[in-house]
């Protein structure tokens, strides 16, 4: 009998919005083949209205192809803004009537492929579609750390697949690691086809020559580090850049972010006398186009995964900025940018080490998966309890001026972990008793604060 009719609802992560790599896995065929294949956008900034619309992206309509409906998730939910809104449980089932009605979904079958079920838009529709299947495609670094928070079991146990792009080769996702979820690479070629058709597009781009690519992010408007510091990181990349003998640089500021006057970087290029080109386009250019079309003669960024991607898919040379402030800066301990803040700084040449970015050697991975299991489980200690052992194990073996700097004195000690026990008393740590103990006598001066 043929399969009974059914839909897919894609949901691209808000921040940023969809870029063309999102499309590879469908190109690569880890989808079945529903009858209608609906793509579900979202813009979840502080003022989604300000920014642009991912379907002003160069080179959208190509990938639009692929899609029979494009609908607005923000349109759907208005007045509520989409990054806090989710239903109340008892208000789920009038909801998902109400969505199949307005999208014209009928009574048939869903598939979800969300890029996070615990954050934003996808834990709401994942919550509004219950019982529904869900795939995951983690797209950039974040998914080497745990999930957010926890999320539903009813959710959970519907997540079949964890999709992603092989950025870290030889690491494990801890994404859905709770449930189960085994990870599945998207291949490389699908990447890199879907990038190369996107480049395609008619888009004006500088003519420059091999330069070095700065790629910008809105790190200060998500509320990572304040705007003085995100423009320090600017200029810095400007200095990295032409202290390793670089004459043109293009800068690339983040299209999904309110546009920022340039003239501190300019004038800090006329200062080094480099030929810097901001690039400026009516439609918002994805940073994996750009490093398509430019073959830039060096990437430089901070923690985003054009930066990774441009490493491991297009073999050019990359080097990081600014991760080491950034670590220190993020605020909680489990913010979500602390892993792919991590990765980056353990993993690409830093753009102040000029012998590393020559040799376009990345520092050892050894013991990656170790020093994940211990960032992972300091993060998220309640979601990935299980972790605690592996944590254990790195931190009594690693720690060191180098890797201190991935973690927080006080977080360690308020689990009780290895570097701030002493080794005398590192027995303490096994003692359920003792830490049941410390957990009612901080519970009781809390309650007298």
């Amino acid at each position: 009998r043929p399969a009974p009719p059914h839909n897919s609802l894609y949901h691209p992560p808000p921040t940023p919005p969809a870029r063309g790599p999102r499309a590879a896995p469908l190109d690569a065929g880890s989808f079945t083949e529903p009858d209608r294949r609906i793509l579900l956008l979202s813009r979840t900034g502080p003022a989604p209205e300000a920014v642009a619309d991912v379907s002003e992206t160069a080179g959208f309509e190509r990938l639009r192809a692929r899609f029979d409906e494009v609908l607005s998730w923000n349109d759907a939910v208005f007045p509520f803004h989409p990054a806090g809104w989710t239903p109340r449980a008892d208000d789920a089932p009038l909801w998902e009537r109400h969505f199949r009605r307005a999208w014209g979904l009928g009574d048939e079958g869903l598939e979800l492929v969300v890029d996070s079920p615990h954050a934003g838009p996808a834990r709401a529709l994942t919550q509004v579609c219950a019982g529904v299947p869900v795939d995951v495609y983690a797209e950039g670094p974040g998914g080497y750390g745990p999930t957010g928070e926890k999320i539903p079991p009813l959710t959970g146990v519907r997540v079949r697949r964890l999709l992603h792009p092989d950025l870290v080769p030889g690491a494990r996702l801890l994404l859905l690691g709770e449930y189960g979820v085994e990870p599945r690479t998207v291949p490389a070629e699908a990447i890199t086809k879907v990038v190369g058709e996107l480049a395609d597009a008619e888009v004006e781009l500088p003519a420059v020559e091999a330069p070095a690519l700065l790629l910008g992010q809105d790190l200060a408007g998500t509320g990572l580090i304040p705007a003085a510091e995100e423009a320090g990181l600017r200029l810095e990349m400007v200095r990295g850049a032409a202290a390793l003998g670089h004459r043109r640089l293009v800068f690339a500021p983040d299209p999904y972010a309110p546009w920022e006057d340039p003239a501190a970087l300019r004038a800090e290029a006329d200062r080094l006398d480099v030929e810097l080109t901001v690039l400026e386009s009516s439609s918002p250019v994805p940073a994996d186009v750009l490093v398509h079309r430019l073959r830039p003669a060096l990437v430089v960024g901070c923690t985003s995964a054009a930066l990774f991607g441009a490493a491991r898919f297009h073999g050019l040379p990359v080097a990081a900025v600014g991760t080491g402030a950034l670590l220190e800066r993020l605020t909680p301990y489990e913010n979500a940018e602390r892993i792919p803040a991590t990765l980056a700084d353990a993993l690409l040449p830093g753009i102040g080490d000029a012998e590393a970015v020559a040799a376009q050697a990345p520092r050892s991975g050894a013991g990656l998966d170790g020093l994940l299991a211990a960032v992972g489980f300091a993060m998220r200690p309640k979601v990935r309890p299980d972790l605690r052992p592996a944590a254990e194990r790195y931190l009594s073996t690693h720690l060191d001026d180098r890797t201190w700097r991935y973690f927080k004195r006080r977080r360690l000690a308020s689990l009780a972990l290895p570097g701030v026990v002493p080794a005398r008393l590192a027995f303490l740590r096994s003692s359920p008793a003792l830490r049941r103990v410390a957990r009612r006598a901080k519970a009781l001066r809390n309650s007298r604060g």
